[in-house]
């Protein structure tokens, strides 16, 4: 190695060794007769002295020319700081240069290399191999990479087999987009790049493996925000021969066992809630517990009385937020306005101030009395000082909309604090949902999902009740896993794609590789997938799943670093037999 030692590990004890450092110039101090050099490397920061009088004259000049990001290997003696930086790991110590090499010199870095840098989301992004050398953004992928062999380390204890499936496989309709790759060998025909190893690891139950696993990359062509890329990963798991109950145990152990051996938190046992119930007590298949502020339903309290608005509307619901009554009208106009944001869609919102003294005071008080404003906050359970705020219209419209402003209420008032963790279990979805554009159903997770065995009669009666043998684990409001027991016979899985609407040949083209190997002893199974890098993002307390991936995309899709996507030659192109068609 050029080095002895690293520059995050040298502490008081090591005073007067003779050790050799290596990295990048993170900062250059130069007062003249003394010059301090912060030297980086991944593991911390040592800092080099150069001092008149007592380094030599030429190392002196040599130490002055260096400028930032110059990659160096330094070799002296380890001396006590007489100014400490408790800051600092090895703020105790610095080292007195006695040779200095230049290893390599950098331009003049964009921006700076430093934890509160000064370069822009996009500049970064396009020099983003500079960008990881910041600590934060470093640390953030030391934790995914703790998170990885946890994982890793967990499912192998309990039995589960790493197994790699294809990257090059079917495009399928169901989902989102593909992304496809044409054949060169196989001209007019293409492959897909995976959304999810649904079949493979469905294939793999009926191999006999009964416990696969997989860190897996997957592709989806969608429109992209903070917390989706083109290109993802899972943590992708399947199981033989259990129950609903097999899976939520043995994945809430794998949940249980990351926060504690990476984040040393011991989250507890995790609640079950139907989807029913979250979505009437939250509007939300991924509820943030953290918080209260749980829905009410007022439709017996609030309709009746003369106001259209809500005598008009399907549900009537709102949300008590605690110590908000002094709330300014302004802000007050801004809730309004937030509920009105085209992404939401709702034309109004009603408030109620329940004073600190009992008194109630609200924007519709032309059509209430106080007595009917108090049963309004008895029924929500509302103390003197809270906040009444309720939104009316169509059912699941209406609690969508409530639960965004829920959720950032809940921000307003500090309640989604990023160090606390709640996890929840969301169970018992329904097994589709109907389209009004296609006017057809679709399955809500994916059409393998097995119904619940009591709703099995119902698949050609009355769909639209059925429930799914599915499960989402959801955490402060984000979705980070979400699997189902899976359908294993063939004549179920045909009765499925008959009622999502595929005829008998769309059905086989598609599937039919599974639909025949069903009918070779398939046994029954189940799994899950968690999104690895929304998890890493969650436990890491922030937002965007980008800083948690090496190379990721904007939103555009685009890697700005590499600048792609990119045309490829004319020569390429007929190769694949392919023509671009380029619209005006």
């Amino acid at each position: 190695m050029l080095r002895t030692h690293t520059n995050g590990e040298l502490r008081l004890q090591d005073t007067g060794k003779e050790v050799t450092l290596c990295g990048w110039a993170q900062t250059i101090r130069n007062k003249g007769a003394v010059i301090w050099i912060d030297l980086r490397d991944r593991w911390g920061l040592t800092q080099l002295i150069f001092e008149e009088g007592i380094t030599s004259p030429e190392l002196l000049a040599a130490a002055a020319e260096v400028g930032r990001e110059w990659v160096l290997q330094a070799t002296g003696q380890v001396v006590e700081r007489y100014n400490k930086n408790p800051h600092m790991p090895t703020g105790d110590v610095e080292v007195r240069v006695t040779e200095l090499t230049v290893l390599n010199r950098a331009k003049t870095p964009p921006f700076q290399i430093e934890d509160e840098t000064d370069g822009g989301e996009e500049l970064r992004a396009k020099y983003r191999y500079l960008d990881l050398r910041r600590t934060p953004v470093r640390n953030n992928l030391v934790l995914r990479h703790k998170l990885a062999q946890e994982t890793r380390r967990y499912l192998d204890g309990e039995q589960f087999l790493e197994v790699e499936t294809p990257v090059l496989i079917k495009s399928t309709p169901e989902g989102a987009r593909d992304f496809v790759v044409p054949s060169r060998m196989n001209p007019g025909e293409f492959y897909a790049l995976p959304q999810s190893p649904q079949t493979f690891k469905q294939l793999l139950m009926v191999s006999g493996f009964e416990r696969y696993f997989q860190i897996v990359k997957c592709f989806r062509d969608e429109d992209l925000r903070a917390d989706r890329q083109p290109e993802f990963t899972q943590i992708d798991c399947e199981m033989a021969f259990v129950t609903q109950e097999d899976v939520l145990r043995t994945f809430e152990g794998l949940i249980r066992h990351l926060f504690k051996t990476v984040k040393g938190i011991d989250i507890g046992e995790v609640p079950r809630m139907t989807y029913d119930e979250a979505m009437r007590r939250y509007g939300s298949d991924k509820p943030d517990i953290r918080f209260g502020m749980e829905f009410t339903e007022l439709n017996d309290v609030a309709q009746n009385k003369g106001f259209q608005v809500f005598d008009q509307s399907e549900l009537v619901v709102g949300i008590a937020a605690p110590g908000c009554a002094e709330w300014t009208r302004k802000q007050l106009d801004a809730l309004t306005d937030f509920v009105k944001r085209p992404q939401i869609g709702m034309k109004g919102l009603v408030w109620v101030r329940y004073n600190a003294d009992g008194s109630l005071k609200s924007s519709v008080d032309k059509f209430y009395s106080e007595e009917d404003l108090k049963a309004w906050a008895q029924k929500m359970g509302a103390q003197p000082g809270d906040l009444l705020l309720v939104l009316s219209g169509d059912a699941d419209k209406t609690r969508k909309a409530l639960s965004e402003l829920r959720l950032h209420l809940g921000g307003e008032l500090g309640l989604r604090k990023n160090d606390e963790f709640k996890p929840l279990w969301v169970l018992d979805f329904p097994l589709l949902e109907w389209d009004e554009e296609t006017g057809r159903y679709h399955a809500m997770h994916h059409p393998f999902t097995s119904p619940k065995p009591e709703d099995m009669d119902k698949l050609e009666s009355d769909p639209g009740s059925i429930r799914a043998n599915a499960y989402d684990l959801a955490m402060n409001g984000v979705e980070i896993g979400g699997g189902s027991i899976r359908i294993h016979d063939r004549a179920t899985q045909a009765r499925m794609f008959k009622l999502l609407g595929f005829s008998e040949e769309e059905a086989r083209k598609q599937f039919g590789f599974l639909m025949e190997a069903f009918e070779y002893g398939a046994p029954p199974h189940g799994g899950i997938a968690f999104g690895f890098d929304r998890l890493c993002s969650l436990m890491g307390g922030q937002q965007s799943i980008r800083d948690f991936i090496a190379f990721p995309k904007n939103n555009s899709g685009r890697d700005v670093m590499i600048d792609t996507p990119s045309t490829i030659s004319e020569e390429q192109l007929r190769e694949l037999e392919l023509a671009v068609k380029r619209s005006n």
